[in-house]
């Protein structure tokens, strides 16, 4: 059976993966950190107690900023391969507090890569690298296009990019880097601009919520449906080369853009009034099961200064060529039914009707909806047992 450690495995990304993983026969191993209270929520529907002869899914303590704890745990449970996924992920965030983010996203990279080095185990690294690398360098982005990082996460990724590369090449370790480019879901952290559009929708349909605040409405990102992505971690460690892949759908659209899909996928259709952080968006028209407490001329949209970077990156837009002809990956999720996932799954979680196309798009697609959320497992059942 084969054996992989996932750092980060209670976040977006090493949640859907733990469940691909485990649909593919994997014995799985997570490093958590300790905190009093549970922070596990996005793996408690597939884990089972490690006294059950039958479980596949073993968490361990440990820390990013730790070596030698991350050193112990790597030479004993000797896995196959190793999705380095864990960091201090938020961009905006990272201008506060940049040494936290160097030492965990950058230096905490070096910690693995040396674990597995000093270690002498035999396995294969996959190191979660960032479109946000790219920075201010045009569109399209490919594996060849030059970073040009402008915040301190980005800086550290970069940082963390390149000492993948030379650690491969110094060391002859099988390591890859995935330059994934924004990829969302109902899991998404709430913080994170897509999350926090879908579920303030749902607040404010519920009537617990006035007024969503935003940054800047008119950068471009290339979104995808994180299920999917994490497919393409694990298709670049069965490769028999170890190489860089940029992973997108090769689109692009703005952060205007997907609120105005959510409201009107939700039946509210807006307008725009105003400029800059003047601007505002506004109820234009709603469906009259929502008039109970919104109404047309409702301000739902405002902007706060407090959410713009102090260096933007206006323009994200990933070039999947090398992905598509050399390991056959491409995305199967539009735009458009990504935000109809996302929004139905936060008004199912606010015990709302959802509108149903997204959780039907999931299914056709071969995903599965399950009470606790969105699951790449086509049959719970064999992910855990």
């Amino acid at each position: 059976m084969p054996r992989a450690l996932i750092s980060g495995i209670t976040g977006q990304d090493g949640s859907y993966l733990t469940e691909f993983l485990l649909s593919k026969g994997y014995e799985v191993h997570g490093i958590i950190r300790r905190g009093s209270t549970f922070n596990t929520h996005r793996i408690d529907h597939i884990y089972t107690d490690p006294h059950d002869p039958r479980a596949r899914l073993f968490l361990h303590y440990g820390d990013l900023s730790d070596s030698g704890q991350l050193m112990h745990l790597i030479y004993n449970i000797q896995p196959d391969e190793i999705y380095h996924l864990g960091a201090q992920s938020h961009v905006r965030v990272s201008f506060d507090i940049p040494e936290y983010t160097g030492d965990i996203t950058a230096l905490g990279t070096t910690r693995i890569l040396e674990a597995i080095r000093r270690s002498g185990i035999k396995t294969k690294f996959y190191q979660a690298s960032s479109s946000e690398m790219f920075g201010a360098s045009p569109p399209p982005q490919s594996e060849k296009t030059p970073f040009y990082p402008r915040s301190p996460y980005a800086a550290a990724k970069v940082y963390a990019y390149w000492l993948t590369v030379n650690y491969r090449e110094a060391y002859n370790l099988f390591a890859c880097n995935g330059i994934l480019f924004n990829h969302e879901s109902p899991r998404r952290g709430e913080t994170f601009v897509t999350r926090k559009i879908t579920r303030a929708l749902s607040h404010i349909l519920l009537g617990k919520q006035k007024r969503l605040y935003l940054g800047n409405l008119n950068a471009k990102r290339d979104w995808g449906f994180a299920p999917e992505y994490v497919e393409m971690m694990w298709l670049m460690l069965q490769a028999d080369i170890a190489d860089d892949y940029v992973v997108g759908t090769g689109e692009s659209h703005s952060v205007r853009e997907f609120v105005e899909k959510a409201f009107s996928y939700a039946g509210i259709e807006l307008e725009w009034k105003g400029e800059g952080v003047n601007e505002k968006g506004i109820i234009k028209s709603l469906d009259i099961s929502l008039t109970s407490h919104l109404s047309p001329g409702d301000v739902v949209i405002e902007i706060d200064p407090k959410y713009f970077r102090p260096t933007e990156v206006e323009h994200l837009q990933a070039d999947i060529t090398k992905a598509r002809e050399k390991l056959g990956w491409q995305p199967r999720t539009t735009f458009e039914e990504l935000v109809k996932i996302m929004v139905d799954y936060d008004l199912k979680r606010l015990k709302l009707n959802p509108i149903g196309e997204g959780i039907k798009i999931c299914q056709d697609k071969g995903f599965c909806y399950t009470e606790h959320e969105l699951t790449y497992i086509p049959n719970t059942e064999n992910a855990q047992s």
